[in-house]
């Protein structure tokens, strides 16, 4: 888990010292279920509300509003402060970003505390990440190199839950290139799917699905086709990419001797079937740590 930071450095040190005090050797896990994985801040608000925090106007009901760019969560120097805080203690942070000038901002100061004090490893990610700008690849891609940081935390189950209604807020040509997952992998940037569960379904085969078909709720598809990923890059990006960013690599994430056996049983082979069914695979089986916790009646 991460825990809030709130929107102050008052706040972030409350923050870091319950961190420090509830689990003082940060990302160890109790009894192999939970972590405290780092901290966790908002730079901005949401697409759909045309809150998050943009270089471009947000539209309104259609029409660009010249008004609303959106707006940071915090003073920006502020928000510096507290990621500043919180690396040089060696805890990780995972901010909220989705608009193009919060993430720019976001990636920017991680680039910015790793060179004022290196500390490898932290992987301090972009949660959301909806509309990265040249720049910000440009970062994410020396900071995974150079830092083993700035991943994006992707939920790919947003396409098709959310689909039309991001429309009116951001308009035709915005809408077809959010969450740009093929150019993430084209430029080697490892990147991380999840749910964001209780704001979109928990299932993963919808976002693996989503990932590949990029087809909104109604069946329509605003979204650009060019931003569409295989089934083995969707599938890698909720196991052996999401592993690292819970620092459980050595021991969760694939297949293979010597780690948890944490296996999902389908009814049929995602990488064979076509596309268009995998958010009709059925779960019949899961094995966590070696040991069956459920078992399809059928």
């Amino acid at each position: 888990m991460l825990w809030r930071a709130g929107d102050s450095v008052d706040s972030a040190r409350q923050t870091l010292a319950a961190i420090q005090a509830a689990l003082p050797t940060p990302r160890e896990y109790q009894h192999g279920r939970l972590a405290v994985c780092g901290a966790k801040i908002f730079m901005d608000g949401a697409a759909i509300a045309g809150t998050a925090w943009s270089y471009q106007p947000w539209f309104k009901n259609g029409v660009i509003d010249p008004r609303n760019t959106g707006y940071p969560n915090m003073d920006p120097e502020v928000y510096r402060q507290m990621v500043r805080l919180f690396h040089q203690a060696g805890i990780s942070v995972g901010t909220h970003a989705i608009g193009d000038r919060a993430i720019d901002w976001v990636v920017d100061t991680y680039a910015i505390v790793e060179k004022e004090k290196p500390i490898p490893g932290l992987r301090h990610s972009i949660i959301h990440a909806n509309f990265p700008t040249t720049h910000a690849l440009d970062v994410m891609a020396a900071l995974e190199k150079q830092y083993d940081a700035g991943y994006p935390e992707v939920q790919p189950v947003f396409l098709w839950w959310f689909g039309q209604s991001w429309l009116p807020t951001l308009g035709a040509e915005r809408l077809a290139l959010i969450f740009p997952l093929k150019t993430y992998s084209d430029r080697g940037i490892r990147w991380s799917s999840g749910s964001d569960y209780g704001v979109a379904p928990l299932a993963p085969r919808c976002g693996l699905w989503a990932a590949v078909e990029r087809e909104a709720l109604d069946g329509t598809h605003p979204f650009s086709a060019s931003q569409d990923v295989d089934i083995h890059v969707a599938l890698r990006s909720y196991t052996a990419s999401a592993a690292p960013q819970l620092f459980l690599e050595k021991q969760i994430g694939t297949l293979e001797a010597g780690k948890r056996a944490d296996i999902a049983v389908w009814d049929h082979n995602p990488y064979s079937i076509p596309s268009a069914d995998l958010k009709k695979l059925k779960c019949e089986m899961t094995i966590v740590d070696g040991k069956t916790v459920y078992s399809s009646p059928e």
